[in-house]
């Protein structure tokens, strides 16, 4: 799998439930800014967040890997944040992948929208919970956990949504069994 550039907001889902090691899974590398490290990790940790914890263990380790904004983007990433109602790390985000040629992570669907106007690959928490499902990593199950402990109370997922979701996850799961040699 290639590279993915991260915003903050995945990163922290996903160390909510525990399947932040799915990202080392599916990609090369996970590349953040030091901004989105602030959001993800420093003032989570301040505020004694579990999650900031969980991302701080994967940066240390080393699969999670924070890379200087290069400071020739800092006025159109400036411009970008302001054009389009975005924050900078928001920005610095979709240039950084942008610059590497990776794929970007992000759940805000603003953000995910200008991904796809840059021509960038985009991933979410969902589709990385249905990916790994795909790939043998977690099962149905854990994506029934995910919209219980996410969609409900963070992503404020409607039913029709999570029903979408669930039923995605049910059908890469038939899919993977009627593969599975017997």
């Amino acid at each position: 799998m290639p590279a993915v550039v991260s915003d903050a907001g995945p990163l922290i889902h996903l160390a909510q439930i525990n399947k932040l090691h799915l990202l080392k899974k599916l990609f090369k590398q996970v590349i953040i800014t030091p901004n989105v490290k602030r959001e993800a990790v420093d003032e989570g940790v301040k505020l004694g967040h579990l999650d900031a914890q969980i991302i701080g263990k994967a940066i240390e380790e080393g699969w999670i890997i924070v890379e200087d904004f290069p400071k020739r983007l800092a006025s159109a990433s400036k411009r970008l944040a302001e054009d389009e109602n975005i924050s900078r790390a928001d920005a610095e985000t979709l240039m950084f992948a942008r610059e590497k040629k990776a794929e970007v992570l992000v759940d805000e669907k603003a953000l995910s929208n200008l991904a796809r106007m840059f021509g960038l690959k985009t991933w979410n928490t969902w589709t990385v919970l249905l990916e790994s499902l795909s790939k043998g990593f977690i099962e149905v199950s854990d994506i029934d956990v995910a919209i219980k402990e996410l969609g409900e109370k963070r992503h404020k997922l409607k039913k029709e949504q999570a029903a979408q979701i669930l039923e995605a996850a049910k059908l890469i799961a038939r899919k993977r069994m009627e593969k599975k040699p017997t």
